[in-house]
């Protein structure tokens, strides 16, 4: 097996897996659009949609079995000692531009709330009704919508519609994420200490931590949805509430499976004080989250 020193960078040798994911998101992509496919009056096409969602299986089968694979060699390689300074470098610096698209990400999102909360909500209210389609529109947010009228259908506001308040749910989930940027740096000094009790139980709790604020995630839409009114289709406010914080919760969803390998790493004792460059990534990735999260406690619950 070739080895290689501090000043030469490790170039894997050739791979299929790429070209075996390719054809698994092909096939999972192509089997969605014949699963949804439509003729021109609107009905589902059934030669069209079996077959399709059988595809789209299966490629998804494909790509976790490739990911799997895939990722299980980067592991292999790092804990057999490929990878030196140079691709450590390479490492950090892939996962600080990855963060900052993922921060643009997030930026388009805010950027859309601030554009219905400050400007458009305010813009259509200006407008005489004689001339746009939204009768009785209030300037007010949380906004539903305009009622009455709209492009030739009839909009009802919900009257049961709340919006969601900071406390409860929302400040419990804050203390969760918080709490769990304490326990994965808390690992990461027991990781530096060679402390590996530390590192196992502070991993663990970040994992729980993590799940535990998913659970209340979910308990937060379905009280929205049964007992607030609060839903996809309530108006600027709604969609723009399950946007920012669906794509959150899936971020966290990400994390939190990202941690659970981490963990079972550490207990099968990867990672030494001088490289562990796998769990620092996890751990930036898990502390963007948290601040993601501030973000929309503040702008989407408290303000």
């Amino acid at each position: 097996m070739a080895t290689h020193s501090e000043n030469q960078y490790f170039v894997p040798h050739g791979s299929i897996y790429p070209s075996i994911l390719s054809a698994g998101l092909l096939s999972m992509a192509a089997g969605f659009v014949f699963s949804v496919a439509t003729d021109r009056g609107g009905k589902s096409l059934a030669y069209l949609e079996g077959p399709g969602r059988w595809m789209m299986y299966f490629g998804l089968a494909v790509v976790l079995f490739m990911m799997f694979k895939w990722l299980g060699s980067v592991v292999t390689e790092s804990v057999t000692g490929k990878y030196k300074n140079w691709e450590d470098k390479s490492f950090r610096w892939g996962m600080v531009v990855f963060i900052a698209s993922e921060v643009a990400f997030f930026a388009a999102f805010f950027g859309a709330l601030f554009y219905m909360r400050v400007l458009s909500v305010p813009d259509l209210a200006s407008y005489s009704p004689d001339i746009t389609p939204y009768k009785d529109f209030l300037a007010v947010w949380p906004s539903q919508g305009p009622g009455g009228v709209v492009l030739g259908e009839t909009f009802e506001p919900n009257p049961a519609f709340k919006p969601m308040h900071w406390m409860g749910l929302p400040l419990i989930n804050t203390i969760l994420l918080l709490t769990s940027g304490a326990t994965i740096t808390w690992a990461h000094w027991g990781l530096i200490k060679n402390n590996r009790k530390q590192l196992i139980v502070g991993m663990a709790l970040t994992v729980a931590l993590g799940i535990a604020f998913l659970i209340c995630q979910g308990l937060e839409y379905h009280h929205a949805y049964t007992e607030m009114g609060l839903t996809l289709g309530s108006g600027a406010y709604g969609a723009t509430f399950f946007m920012l914080t669906g794509f959150h919760g899936f971020h966290v969803t990400i994390g939190t499976l990202m941690l659970i390998v981490i963990l079972l790493r550490c207990m099968k004792g990867h990672f030494t004080p001088e490289h562990h460059f796998g769990f620092e990534g996890v751990a930036w990735y898990w502390h963007f989250v948290d601040v993601v999260w501030l973000g929309l406690f503040i702008f989407v619950y408290m303000l």
